[in-house]
């Protein structure tokens, strides 16, 4: 069944758990869709997980409709949501909504994400109005990381525990279909998901949340250096990789690749008459 806006809110009316991955190119769309994931992200992680960046603030517009166009052409059911990356909505509300024509129009994206709370309910608004759907995203938003001063759990104390609760609530009036929510205490996350009539995403997060999403690297052991707390490694195709590609040099350096099967024939008549 093909996965929308409006199913997600169902599946949280049913008690129904919502799958989320990312993926940045077509053929892992095409597995993900296969395997059954509800939704695609297309995240502004590809800067670091793709592009070798050391954080998502140098990701472009272009950057994110080439990879969403990618992953479009590969996701037959999953609902596909494209990061809109910094500075491409906080300028105005006017470029929110052109960026976010974009990646639905370019793109082929069923739906938006941005980062914030009540600082970007304008740009939700007019981009819900503008008949794209917008995924939310609190708690530990990326793009703020100078802001942060780093990658760390947000909502800890009491007044930021009610900032977040408070966002939550004004994304939702603002027109939002749904919340990630990033490293967020696991009682706070299950609260807010208790209060919203919107389904919650959760990313280090808990069990809480309406649904749960992982960047695909780290959870089939794919990621190069540290791997977050957050993230669980679910197959170790990292060292399944490596033994092909290992296997691959040492068989073409020993003349074992390729064979007489992997070739092709043409008659011997032709080959003397160019010598």
């Amino acid at each position: 069944m093909k996965n929308t806006a409006v199913t997600l809110i169902q599946q949280k009316q049913a008690g129904e758990k919502i799958l989320m991955l990312t993926a940045y190119d077509y053929t892992t769309a095409c597995i993900e869709d296969e395997c059954g994931v509800n939704s695609i992200l297309v995240g502004d992680s590809l800067g670091m997980v793709m592009l070798g960046y050391e954080n998502t603030l140098p990701v472009t517009m272009e950057d994110m409709i080439h990879h969403t166009r990618a992953v479009s052409r590969g996701a037959k059911n999953a609902f596909v949501v494209a990061d809109m990356p910094f500075m491409s909505y906080q300028t105005s509300v006017y470029d929110a909504v052109v960026n976010a024509g974009r990646l639905i129009k370019e793109g082929g994206a069923h739906a938006v994400k941005l980062e914030g709370g009540a600082e970007v309910c304008d740009q939700i608004k007019a981009i819900v109005d503008s008949s794209i759907p917008v995924v939310a995203h609190l708690g530990l938003t990326p793009q703020s990381v100078n802001a942060f001063g780093g990658f760390k759990v947000q909502g800890k104390t009491f007044e930021k525990a009610k900032k977040l609760l408070s966002d939550a609530y004004k994304i939702q009036d603002a027109g939002a279909c749904a919340v990630v929510l990033e490293c967020v205490p696991a009682k706070l996350a299950s609260l807010i998901t208790e209060k919203l009539f919107i389904p919650t995403i959760g990313i280090g997060a808990g069990d809480g949340c309406d649904g749960q999403v992982l960047v695909y690297q780290d959870m089939l052991g794919l990621t190069q250096g540290h791997t977050p707390k957050l993230a669980k490694k679910f197959a170790d195709a990292g060292a399944l990789f490596r033994q092909g590609i290992t296997d691959y040099i040492n068989s073409v350096r020993d003349g074992a690749f390729p064979t007489e099967e992997h070739s092709f024939k043409i008659d011997d008549d032709i080959i003397e008459k160019l010598k």
